[in-house]
């Protein structure tokens, strides 16, 4: 009798950045599988690396998904019979499992020091090998384990995989997958801090949640013959395995912020109808047959299969996206329209953020059309504005530039005190004059030398805009 009674899939978004295009992509098929058969959808937060999660980032994934139209009926936020719905939250339940794997041999602690680890890869890549750990730790008494462990010696837990042989599985959508296991690295299970790796809390978590299919992006192939190891040591019944086609960029390449936006919030505050994008992505892994270009959830619910995803590589095409996006303003009712500009792209809290920043900058309100302009467009023209400093070069202005989105991209919080305080440090860390780091800046986000505090435009503008217009200027500079 299967472990499984009924078809229960999940989503499993780490909190760790802006919510991204693939994980709408991927929530949305799990959510047609789940309704398909009348099934569950579980959203968890794969929180376990503790250094990157951010609470922020986790309201952001709730609120964009539910802006899509995509509602799970288990989470952190609406509860369940499986909870808790966080990774961070499952730790005694993920070491109880560890502890498990030890005691039958099926993983060992290993307490080489993250040097030693260097040394052994950059060693295993001029020998032209996988690079791989050697099992060194491997043949460890039972006493010199605990020995090491009351030294307060730092350790891992390792997976042991076999030598010899293959491991395979059957996906759905590709069918049967097999790796030789000489090619698996003994993965870590259990890090220094305590916590879980995703490898280890992703087969417990849904074995516990009792999830039936397992649907995700194909960059996991690889460490599915992992999972499928620990379900075996486990004794326990396999999940459906499928694997959805990466969302590429034109050149093929995988889909990244670099030349494609890729937040669902960047979306959203460009005037992207909801409908739209589910449409938009529902036709990156799928077609609907008969030409058929516009359809709904509930249109696809009747006919999807999981052996009807295709494989070819989907291109994220931001033209077709608002070709999508265009067909269904065209078929908003006077009342849906006027609905959407004023709560969406004029709301009046977006009106109030604006408010002391062109108080006393309007000398009569026909002004405030051409002066705010820069926060009701997402693109800026460069042509003509002059982003490089005198005595600076393009290599120059784009190795500031890619340093600035790091900088970005690593705030925990995007208020005033947090950006003015990076953006001080970021100055005087590449030493550069004030006049020559703040003026490309307000030019890139802006489009203009004459414009409010160039930190309060930033904070209203948003994460999302800011990198987009930082990244599309460095595309510009040749």
């Amino acid at each position: 009798m299967s472990y499984f009674k009924k078809v229960r899939v999940r989503v499993a978004p780490s909190p760790t950045g802006d919510p991204h295009v693939g994980t709408a992509y991927v929530t949305l098929f799990n959510y047609i599988l789940a309704k398909k058969n009348r099934g569950d959808l579980i959203l968890r937060i794969e929180d376990t690396d503790q250094s990157r999660a951010k609470s922020s980032s986790e309201q952001q994934i709730f609120d964009s998904l539910k802006w899509l139209g995509l509602q799970w009926n288990e989470g952190p936020d609406v509860g369940g019979d499986y909870g808790p719905y966080r990774q961070s939250e499952r730790q005694h339940i993920h070491l109880e499992y560890v502890h498990k794997l030890v005691e039958t041999k099926k993983a060992y602690h290993c307490f080489c020091t993250p040097e030693r680890l260097s040394e052994l890869r950059q060693q295993q890549k001029k020998e032209g090998k996988n690079p791989k750990y050697d099992g060194h730790c491997l043949s460890l008494s039972r006493s010199e384990v605990d020995e090491n462990i009351s030294k307060k010696i730092p350790y891992v837990v390792r997976m042991r995989v076999p030598e010899t042989g293959a491991t395979s599985f059957h996906d759905a959508i590709r069918g049967k997958i097999e790796i030789q296991n000489s090619q698996l690295d003994d993965q870590v299970l259990l890090k220094s801090d305590g916590f879980p790796t995703y490898h280890l809390a992703n087969v417990v978590d849904d074995h516990l949640m009792k999830i039936s299919h397992v649907l995700r992006a194909e960059e996991w192939i690889s460490s599915t013959p992992k999972h499928v190891l620990l379900y075996e040591a486990f004794g326990w019944e396999l999940p459906t395995f499928a694997h959805l086609p990466l969302l590429r960029n034109a050149d093929k390449s995988k889909i990244s912020k670099r030349k494609n936006p890729v937040s669902l919030i960047y979306y959203k505050r460009k005037g992207i109808l909801p409908k739209a994008m589910v449409n938009f992505l529902a036709l990156m892994g799928w077609s609907f047959g008969d030409d058929k270009e516009f359809f709904t959830p509930e249109d696809m619910v009747k006919k999807f299969e999981l052996k009807d995803i295709s494989l070819g590589g989907p291109i994220f095409d931001v033209k077709k996206l608002s070709h999508i996006n265009q067909n269904y303003i065209q078929n908003l009712t006077e009342d849906e329209f006027v609905e959407h500009l004023s709560t969406e792209v004029f709301s009046r809290t977006y009106f109030k953020q604006l408010y002391p920043l062109f108080r006393e900058r309007l000398t009569c309100f026909e002004e405030f059309v051409d002066k705010a302009s820069f926060f009701f467009t997402g693109e800026i023209d460069y042509a003509e504005l002059p982003l490089i400093p005198k005595g600076k070069d393009v290599k120059l202005m784009k190795e500031m530039l890619k340093g600035l989105l790091g900088k970005i991209e690593q705030l925990n919080l995007w208020s005033h005190d947090e950006l003015q305080n990076m953006l001080n440090d970021f100055k005087n860390e590449i030493s550069w004059k004030p006049k020559d780091f703040f003026m490309p800046i307000r030019l890139i986000t802006t489009g203009r030398k004459d414009s409010p505090p160039l930190v309060d435009s930033l904070v209203v503008l948003g994460k999302e805009i800011v990198s987009f217009r930082i990244q599309k200027a460095m595309n510009h500079l040749k």
